[in-house]
This record gives structure tokens, sequence and C-alpha cells, in this order.
């Protein structure tokens, strides 16, 4: 059961054919708990460990969950949290990272990964940050989709554009392995010069050539 007090702040209704979806945001680590969640998020872990993951980001310090829920049932999120602390964009005060965003295969292809972005980032709180995605092809859902790993990253940078991500260049070396993996960066308005500056310089550290 849904407990009123622990409902989010911000609810957007999205209905379809095949029923009413609710985005909203961020939700609380009580929200997320008594919800159940759709058996087919299984793209980065089993569906009950990302429902764990979802509910430890709801509850660390600066982590944001927004949510796509059928009825009780999760079928999608976005989550944002601090960078892992083994990689180089932990150093910098004002980053957080995309984690990742996720839709339901059987919900997939209505739109929903684009409005939940797009609710996400009208969160004011998000324009004090860089927000950043790592995207490594092993992560994507070739086989389920039917993309090559060139048109998947397309569509990644299509769908990530929209709420203003652009893609970057660095000698970051996961990001290297791949030709196909990517970083994607979006500077919120109210992030201060120097911080700025600091990002710029934290994009190449190795290379002479930039």
């Amino acid at each position: 059961m849904i407990l009123d007090s622990e409902r989010p702040k911000n609810i957007k209704q999205f209905n379809l054919p095949a029923g009413t979806i609710y985005l909203e945001g961020p939700a609380s680590s009580g929200y997320i708990t008594p919800l159940l969640i759709n058996a087919t998020l299984s793209n980065l872990r089993s569906p009950t460990r990302q429902k764990e993951a979802l509910m430890l980001t709801a509850n660390s310090p600066e982590g944001i969950v927004y949510l796509a829920r059928h009825q009780e049932e999760i079928i999608g999120y976005v989550m944002f949290h601090y960078p892992s602390q083994y990689t180089r964009w932990n150093r910098h005060p004002r980053i957080l990272e995309l984690g990742a965003v996720e839709v339901s295969s059987t919900w997939q292809h209505r739109g929903i990964a684009s409005e939940l972005l797009k609710l996400a980032f009208a969160n004011n709180t998000l324009e004090e940050y860089i927000v950043i995605t790592t995207e490594f092809h092993w992560h994507w859902d070739l086989k389920g989709t039917g993309l090559n790993v060139w048109s998947y990253q397309k569509m990644l940078i299509k769908l990530f554009g929209k709420v203003g991500f652009k893609k970057r260049r660095t000698d970051d070396p996961e990001i290297l392995e791949h030709p196909a993996n990517m970083l994607l960066a979006r500077s919120g308005k109210m992030v201060n010069k120097i911080y700025l500056k600091a990002f710029e310089e934290m994009i190449y550290q190795q290379s002479l050539v930039r």
C-alpha cells in the first residue's frame, strides 16, 4: 500500500492506451519499499537488486530517484548519485552521475524514458550540478531493441540531447575501451564558472592532444 505521506511532490500523469503511467519523484526509499518492480527491469542487475539499488540511491547524500509507475509497479526509473570513488569524476565537488535510465521492455517505444528525463531535469537542484552519464556499450540492450551499437549510440545521444546533454571527448580509459562508449555531460545553469573550468580540465588528464 502506498502511503500518501510518502508520495513524491512532483507527479505527472501519462495516459497511454495500455494504461495510465505516473511519472514521479524525487522518490524516497520509504515510497519505493512497498512497490513491486517489473520483472523485465534487468538490464543492469536482477529486478530485486535493482529495487534495492533504487532504495540505496534514494537514501544516499545527493541521491535522486524518479520513477515511472503503473498502478503499484515500477516500470521505469532514472537515478542520480555521486560518481564512484574509483573514477576521476569523484574528485569534482559539483558532479552528479546519471547512473541509469531504464524502462521495462513491455512499456518501451511510448516516450516514457524521454518524459521521465524531462520531469527529472525540471528539478532545479540539478541546475546546481554538472550531470554526466558514462555510456558503455556492454550495458546496452542490443538484443531487446534489435539495434547495433552505432544505432543504439545514436538513439542515446538523441534521447539525452532532449534534456541538454552533449557528447564530450575524453581520455577516460574506460570510455576509450570501445569506440561506441561515450561520455555525455550537461552543465546546470547555476554551476559556478570555477567548477565548469575544473570539469574541462578533468576531461583530459593524460593526453597531450585535446
